[in-house]
């Protein structure tokens, strides 16, 4: 009897013992935790940058590690996805870095030379249309503007890339803390990914846990395919740019196939943005060499426009084309090149909650 007493005593002693609040002061504590949290994002950008990263990471890898569990335990296979994405990553340090940065060097002090042909190509147009009245103002005045803007853009992008030593040495630091810190969640989320759909489960109303669980697929399915697709994309994009500039013979094509990479994140207007600096470049060589990046650009443009990125779209976001050029604005009026990185991935987040509480919400009669 005394030892049944004692078990007893054990286990109330062990129960925590419950503090009462009132639904006032559990709304202020969520809203103090919510206005901590976007102090934070605000006063420490990185930190959401990191996060999202890490998520990013998360959701390409799972592709891998999906298919590599139906080979080997989940921890071997999340294990030789990251060594892949390390030796891809050293590769490209070792061999592909070290070109880009040298022909970047050149591009920048060759660009006087470039706004030069530019110039030559420019003024024998506006004078052959100036001759038939085509053109009423002044060549030499609108040739001076566009020097200008050209030389502002020049001094601007070597000051910015080759300027303070002590400015690229924390740059440099600041990208390594923060691709790190990107692995080490996207590592932690693949690891315990289970754990974590298991705590959200939990967290969701037992008479709800079916909905939340197709909340969940949706959301990991569109961010999935949609990340996959867009990395098919911008490595697409940039070898065909690369090599087509290479095989026309227009200088530095590593470094305009990574700018064409770069610009390809953004739907619909990245192969033209990506097209100007190759076309600008192309004026130093031929006037045959112009007509053909703008060809090739042409073609880029048509498979990105065509087949790829409807493909995605069609796969993923099943968004009409002018509400994801209207997210595109809309996330650069907001936050700048942040909000164009992230417009897309937040439209189908959206798209997934939409179809998600359609299907549920009812009006009572």
């Amino acid at each position: 009897m005394a030892g049944d007493r004692k078990v007893v005593d054990r286990a109330v002693a062990a129960r925590p013992t419950p503090i009462r609040i009132s639904r006032r002061v559990r709304a202020a504590l969520i809203l103090a935790a919510l206005v901590v949290v976007l102090l934070v994002v605000w006063r420490v950008p990185s930190a959401l940058t990191t996060t999202i990263g890490g998520f990013a990471l998360a959701l390409v890898l799972s592709f891998p590690v999906r298919f590599l569990s139906r080979l080997m335990p989940r921890g071997l296979a999340i294990l030789l996805s990251f060594l892949l994405v390390a030796g891809l990553l050293a590769l490209a340090t070792l061999f592909l870095v070290p070109l880009i940065v040298e022909q970047f060097t050149a591009l920048v002090a060759a660009i006087p030379s470039i706004a030069g042909e530019v110039e030559r190509y420019l003024t024998s147009t506006l004078a052959f249309l100036r001759e038939r009245n085509l053109l009423r103002t002044d060549p030499d005045e609108l040739i001076s503007r566009a020097g200008e803007t050209l030389t502002d853009a020049a001094r601007a992008v070597a000051g910015g890339v080759l300027g303070g030593t002590v400015g690229l040495v924390s740059g440099t630091l600041s990208f390594v803390l923060t691709l790190f810190g990107i692995i080490f969640i996207g590592a932690y989320l693949l690891i315990d990914v289970r754990k974590i759909k298991a705590a959200y489960m939990r967290a969701a109303p037992s008479s709800y846990r079916r909905d939340a669980r197709d909340l969940w697929d949706g959301f990991g399915r569109s961010l999935s395919r949609y990340l996959g697709g867009l990395a098919l994309i911008l490595a697409v994009q940039g070898a065909v740019s690369a090599v087509g500039l290479y095989l026309i013979g227009v200088p530095y094509p590593l470094v305009l196939g990574s700018w064409v990479s770069l610009t390809a994140v953004i739907p619909y207007l990245g192969a033209w943005l990506g097209a100007v600096p190759a076309i600008l470049v192309a004026f130093t060589v031929s006037p045959t060499a112009v007509v053909l990046t703008i060809v090739l650009f042409l073609v880029i443009q048509q498979l990105e426009g065509n087949f790829l990125t409807p493909k995605i779209q069609g796969d993923t976001l099943r968004v009409h084309p002018i509400l994801v050029f209207l997210a595109v604005i809309i996330g650069g009026g907001l936050a700048g090149i942040l909000g164009v990185l992230v417009a897309v991935p937040t439209l189908a987040v959206l798209r997934v909650l939409f179809d998600f509480f359609r299907a549920r919400l009812s009006t009572e009669n």
